[in-house]
């Protein structure tokens, strides 16, 4: 089958976001919508408008369901929570159009180049590692997104551990050893690899939605409205007399402390960790790491825990929301 394979498609499908990375003959490209909907009442005129402004939509039991970048800014607007496919890393068993809007949404990023026989692509998916006592959550997942995508015509379809796509994407001078961390929106998923081969793999369940509704609890905001303050505005300085912003700071730092204890109880519990004759870097991806002001205080936190691997340095990956949707793309290239 290898020999039939013409083009390459690495897919992050997470809590958040969901995002392709595409590779072909010629070039590599990106596709990204917001992992989100929202349920707008039917009308031929909104129909209309939406249609006119290439805002993906379904129709559903007389709704309008707006799914992807757009669903976000209209649930603000209306004064509503957005639904959600996925909820800490895996398909949301609460939510009763989960299946439904992750096929739409998948479909949305996955549309097929003009020419293209999907039967000659490959294409890789990410999956979380799953937090202790979940693994039943994690093979339902998996097994459900393998049958959306051969709705979808896929056939060579393959999965990587989002931890371990981070390394893929952003390691190889270092030949695909070091240690990858993906704060997505659902969980922080964390690997330490050497020389390509996943020696540990783990997740923390708290990642961007953990501190929009966390921070929503404490502020009386709605956790949409955080999530966009979080995005657009938020960074680290030390000084907030704005409520949101101060209590965006104390969530971030929940999430630091508990990825790094995570980490270094990983490593010194684990006795599949190889003993490294050098020291090793460690990549910091996803949504969660990009705000102003975090590597450093992750630094500060990895600094003072002092890990039994030692750590060169670390660093923010070239394009945090796209990475694990390459790292993908590396493995889907590399079979």
């Amino acid at each position: 089958m290898s020999e039939q394979i013409s083009q390459h498609v690495g897919l992050d499908i997470g809590t958040s976001r969901v995002v392709a990375a595409r590779k072909n003959e010629e070039a590599e490209s990106i596709e990204s919508q917001l992992n989100a909907f929202v349920r707008l009442p039917h009308s031929k005129m909104t129909e209309a408008s939406l249609g006119r402004e290439n805002v993906p939509f379904s129709i559903s039991d007389g709704h309008i369901l707006v799914y992807g970048n757009e669903s976000a800014a209209l649930a603000d607007l209306l004064g509503q929570e957005v639904r959600r496919p996925m909820t800490q890393g895996f398909l949301n068993s609460a939510e009763p159009a989960s299946l439904e809007q992750i096929e739409e949404i998948l479909s949305s990023v996955l549309t097929p180049g003009e020419g293209e026989d999907l039967s000659k692509t490959r294409i890789c998916f990410s999956v979380p590692a799953a937090p202790s006592g979940n693994q039943e959550s994690l093979t339902y997942h998996e097994a459900t997104v393998r049958q959306v995508l051969e709705k979808l015509g896929y056939s060579d379809i393959r999965s990587i551990n989002e931890g371990v796509a981070a390394v893929y994407a952003e390691l190889e001078e270092t030949n695909y050893t070091g240690i990858g961390v993906s704060c997505g929106g659902g969980l922080c998923n964390v690997a330490l690899a050497y020389m390509s081969v996943p020696v540990m793999t783990f997740s923390i369940a708290k990642g961007g939605d953990f501190i929009d509704t966390s921070a929503a609890a404490v502020t009386g905001e709605m956790a949409n409205r955080i999530r966009l303050v979080k995005e657009e505005t938020f960074h680290f300085n030390g000084h907030y007399s704005d409520k949101v912003q101060q209590a965006l700071t104390v969530y971030y730092d929940d999430m630091i402390q508990s990825v790094v204890q995570g980490l270094n109880d990983a490593l010194r519990g684990s006795r599949q960790v190889p003993k490294m004759s050098r020291r090793v870097p460690l990549v910091l991806s996803g949504g969660g790491a990009m705000p102003e002001g975090f590597k450093a205080r992750f630094e500060r936190a990895l600094q003072a825990a002092n890990l039994p691997v030692p750590v060169s340095e670390v660093r923010l990956a070239k394009e945090p929301l796209h990475t694990t949707a390459r790292g993908a793309l590396v493995a889907a290239l590399s079979e």
